[in-house]
C-alpha cells in the first residue's frame, strides 16, 4: 500500500461543512445568552466606522502616585487621538473635561449599550456633566467634520 493512500487528502476535505458542523455544535453545547447577544447588537449600533479612536494615555488609578490621607480623589484621564487631546476628571459630582487644542464640540457620554448624556464643549474646549457615568463609558466627540471616540472604561 502506498503512503499516499493512507494520508489525509486535503483536496477532498470540505472546510465549509466542518465549519457549519462546529457552529451547530457550539450553538447546542454553549449557546450565547440572549441578553449578551442583545447587548452586542446595541453596542455595534453605537460603532462609528468613520470615527478615530482616542487612546487612553493616562489614568490616575494606574499611573498616579497615591497621596496619603486623600479620600474621594477624582479620577483623571487623558486620551489622545486624531490630533486631539481630551483631559477628563471623573468624580462623585460628575464629569468635567477639556479638549486640546481648545475648540467647541458636541460630546456624547456613551454608557453601556446606549448613548447617554449630550454635552457641549465651549470655545475653550471645556465641558461638564452633572452626574458621573455609572458603569462602562466612552466619549464620542464631534469637532467640525471629525468624529473621535475614546476607549471604553469603567467608571
Amino acid at each position: 500500500m502506498d503512503d499516499h493512500d493512507d494520508a489525509f487528502d486535503e483536496e477532498e476535505f470540505d472546510h465549509g461543512s466542518l465549519e457549519v458542523e462546529l457552529r451547530e455544535a457550539a450553538a447546542i453545547l454553549d449557546p450565547v445568552p440572549a441578553g449578551l447577544r442583545q447587548i452586542a447588537i446595541e453596542a455595534y449600533v453605537l460603532h462609528d466606522l468613520d470615527a478615530r479612536v482616542a487612546e487612553l494615555t493616562f489614568d490616575s488609578l494606574v499611573d498616579a502616585i497615591p497621596v496619603r490621607g486623600a479620600v474621594d480623589v477624582p479620577r483623571m484621564l487623558t486620551f489622545h487621538g486624531g490630533g486631539l487631546t481630551v483631559d477628563v476628571e471623573v468624580g462623585a459630582q460628575g464629569l468635567m473635561g477639556q479638549l486640546l487644542p481648545p475648540q467647541p464640540a458636541s460630546i456624547e457620554v456613551l454608557a453601556g449599550p446606549r448613548a447617554g448624556a449630550a454635552l457641549l464643549a465651549d470655545d475653550m474646549g471645556r465641558f461638564v456633566a452633572d452626574a458621573p457615568p455609572a458603569g462602562p463609558f466612552a466619549l464620542r466627540l464631534r469637532t467640525g467634520g471629525e468624529v473621535v471616540v475614546t476607549e471604553w472604561l469603567r467608571a
